[in-house]
């Protein structure tokens, strides 16, 4: 029997997506033992999951402090794990991976000429493009596990899994008489948030042309925010505001009653793409398209973004030039008017809701 641990600390989408590697080496090896290693924020797109035994979450500000991070780097020994796989690399991990005594530590290699110091038996590179359907960030994550063995075929597929009782469960209970679109109206960080103005005419669009409920999703964090947004539309009867998910399992549970998805790219498309939800996703103006639309086939799964509709704003699109963007992309988002993909939404949302 084989004991491995997955280190993704990093967001929602992340994790979810990291959780391929628990699948597909659960499925070869269904003896083995697999641990998962998240922010405690995340781990809700790991519950229940049948190739994942055992859920360690971590606290990101406890885990920068060093006696705390050598403290749990020891722990990690006392593990006796035989494979970790690092798909982020953080510093962090990187030097779990380093003192760990695993036999194989699996990586990514340091963006920074002199920042590899054998952190990994095992280290790689991202994958410069990626032609699989599943998109760049997936087949990165999976690349890894190429280093344990031959795990062909590969599900590429993350999934979600809820048990009978979060089925019974019922959100939706004073809105049966209408379909409910999810709406994500802010991004994770505000660089993936759309200008309100711009939200909410896409609200109203849709609330014009389709009879549906809109159901607003935001963090906790994000209430304030998500009021000035709802003060923006005009058709706030049509606007779901008293149903909130306060966690990212009561999201998962929420969005599996629901009908459709439209958001910022982030953490919610891909948890709604994992319960086979469609989804049309919004592209900030410095997140790689490539890198992140997974499984688009412009009718179940489709996305826009600022560099097709305006290709002459942008220079080479490489990384320095998206972290760039990523500092002040306000200028970029104004640039991105809904009046640019309003008809493809609605294409979209004709075909699955008639």
């Amino acid at each position: 029997m084989q004991k491995i641990l997955i280190i993704q600390n990093k967001r929602i989408g992340d994790v979810l997506i990291a959780s391929v590697i628990a699948n597909n080496f659960k499925r070869k090896f269904p003896d083995s033992e697999v641990h998962f290693m998240a922010y405690g924020f995340t781990t809700g797109v790991l519950e229940q999951n049948p190739n994942i035994d055992k859920i360690i979450p971590i606290q990101e500000k406890e885990l920068k402090k060093l006696p705390n991070l050598i403290r749990f780097i020891r722990w990690v020994r006392q593990q006796k794990y035989d494979i970790i796989f690092d798909p982020y690399s953080k510093t962090q991990s990187r030097l779990i991976c380093k003192f760990s005594g695993a036999k194989m530590t699996i990586g990514h290699k340091s963006r920074k000429k002199f920042g590899n110091w054998n952190y990994y038996t095992h280290p790689t590179e991202g994958l410069e493009t990626s032609d699989k359907f599943c998109g760049k960030a997936i087949e990165d994550r999976v690349h890894l596990i190429e280093f344990a063995g031959d795990f062909e075929p590969i599900d590429y597929a993350p999934k979600l899994f809820l048990s009978e009782a979060e089925k019974k469960e019922d959100w939706l209970r004073p809105y049966k008489d209408k379909k409910v679109i999810v709406l994500g109206i802010l991004g994770s960080t505000p660089q993936k948030s759309m200008p309100y103005d711009y939200v909410a005419q896409v609200c109203d669009y849709i609330s014009q042309h389709f009879d549906v409920y809109l159901l607003f999703n935001y963090s906790p964090h994000q209430k304030e925010e998500a009021q000035k947004i709802l003060a923006l539309c005009e058709f706030k009867d049509r606007i779901i505001l008293d149903i909130y998910a306060p966690s990212i399992r009561d999201f998962i549970k929420l969005m599996a009653q629901c009908d459709v998805l439209v958001a910022n790219e982030g953490g919610s498309v891909h948890i709604a793409k994992a319960l086979n939800k469609p989804t049309f996703t919004l592209f900030s103006p410095y997140v790689s398209k490539d890198h992140w639309a997974s499984f688009e086939d412009g009718i179940m799964h489709t996305s826009v973004h600022l560099r097709e509709d305006k290709p002459e704003l942008y220079g080479s699109f490489s990384y320095e030039e998206r972290k760039k963007i990523e500092a002040d992309p306000t200028k970029l988002y104004r640039e991105h008017n809904p009046t640019l993909y309003l008809d493809r939404l609605h294409a979209f949302l004709k075909h699955h809701l008639g």
